[in-house]
């Protein structure tokens, strides 16, 4: 029996496999902000699924940069409490059995492309827009790696916030997440009607996808997160319209496209990411 677990900043979805190829029921609660609280809500919600039969295996992603070793978060503007807890140690003592971490953008870029939208393409860069602005690559089925893993949400997309005075910073996560859009409008991304606001993000979406691109040149760009995949949400063809005026350099771009396995692709992700930290 395996166990995957996809711990996001406001969710966390966790499900069990007996032959580590596929999973069935999953269960979804919101992340707890208390470290112990969310490390004991992961194992009952994990033996609930499996009737309390032994784990093999257990990972999958969590929501921050990871210390050098993927033993623990190093880093977390939503799970502040859980910087620098040794979760691996503690949730291999909880599970009694090895426990592997990843940065939950790379784990879902894992599941979209042996499973999903970048399935078949060689090199795919997944970028989320959501709480936070995240993402890696993926090159021949396996996340690229770096010293730390990639925090591309970081990169800044404006020079001294003059498109966005209001923006926390001119970093890319600043301007197009869902946490960014709502410090704006003081209301839910989602309650934001205005399509003038929408317009923008899709303009400075395209600027960061343009910078993301020229460093990583990519088969296929999936786009995922609830500020894609929501309603509304930000208009990828307009994306698309505003890419094609600024990115040049290359005589073709890469193929744009939506994430397909919704708010799963962490759990898939999590399936191969085990399967390939025990070869």
């Amino acid at each position: 029996m395996f166990a995957y677990f996809d711990i996001g900043g406001t969710k966390t979805r966790v499900a069990v496999s007996i032959d580590g190829h596929s999973f069935g029921d999953h269960v979804k609660f919101d992340t707890p902000k208390d470290y112990t609280e969310g490390l004991h809500a992961i194992r009952d919600a994990l033996k609930s699924l499996s009737g309390d039969t032994p784990f093999e295996a257990a990972g999958g992603g969590i929501a921050g940069p990871l210390d050098k070793e993927h033993t623990m978060l190093v880093n977390s503007p939503n799970l502040p409490e859980w910087v620098g807890k040794p979760f691996v140690q503690d949730m291999g003592a909880l599970l009694g059995c090895p426990v592997y971490i990843e940065n939950d953008s790379a784990i879902v870029a894992l599941g979209e492309a042996h499973y999903g939208a970048g399935k078949g393409d060689a090199i795919v860069t997944y970028i989320t827009v959501s709480t936070g602005v995240g993402g890696t690559r993926i090159v021949n089925g396996c996340i690229d790696q770096g010293a730390y893993n990639y925090e591309p949400g970081h990169q800044y997309i404006d020079f001294d916030k003059s498109a966005c005075p209001e923006c926390v910073s001119a970093q890319a996560e600043d301007y197009l997440s869902g946490t960014a859009t709502a410090h704006r409008f003081n209301m839910k991304a989602y309650e934001v009607k205005d399509p003038q606001v929408w317009e923008d993000l899709s303009r400075w979406l395209a600027i960061f996808l343009n910078n993301t691109i020229v460093l990583w040149a990519p088969h296929s760009v999936v786009l995922g997160g609830s500020m894609i995949v929501g309603d509304p949400a930000i208009p990828v063809d307009r994306v698309e319209e505003h890419l094609n005026e600024i990115c040049l350099i290359y005589p073709e771009k890469p193929k744009i496209k939506k994430a397909q396995l919704e708010d799963l692709g962490g759990l898939f992700g999590a399936l191969v990411f085990v399967r390939q930290q025990q070869k």
